[in-house]
């Protein structure tokens, strides 16, 4: 069972922005940056180009609207996106506010960011979301 399983299943806890029947938006614990969100598949499928077109579809449109809601919270220049699928076995999309390319940059060390930070975030972002 990847950790994403384990996040959906709420056997481990998440900084959740915004869920569905499908998709679960939440904090990155590991962050290029402040506001670093993962969008995933709620059914386990490792390789995103294996979902089915619908549902692939589903995902890019519910990311959209999580990475609005990062860019209305967060200060930046706007919302890169990445999907990299090596990490975990299972279906993601990294949604990471940037000023430059260089901020995306997935060799670059991860800062750490408070609970209290991540929480607070968290809540703001869902906000955002939900209005």
């Amino acid at each position: 069972m990847t950790i994403f399983e384990q996040i959906v299943a709420g056997d481990i806890p998440s900084y959740t922005i915004a869920e569905t029947e499908d998709f679960l938006a939440f904090l990155d614990v590991f962050p290029l940056k402040e506001g670093h969100t993962l969008v995933i598949t709620k059914e386990p499928v490792d390789y995103i180009y294996d979902l089915d077109d619908a549902t692939l579809a589903r995902l890019h449109v519910f990311a959209k609207k999580v990475a609005k809601a990062v860019e209305a919270v967060v200060p930046c220049t706007r919302v890169g996106v990445a999907v990299i699928g090596l990490e975990v076995p299972h279906t993601h999309i990294h949604l990471v506010p940037i000023d430059s390319a260089a901020d995306i940059n997935f060799t670059s060390p991860k800062i750490k960011v408070s609970e209290d930070r991540m929480a607070a975030l968290s809540a703001q972002i869902a906000h955002s979301f939900n209005t």
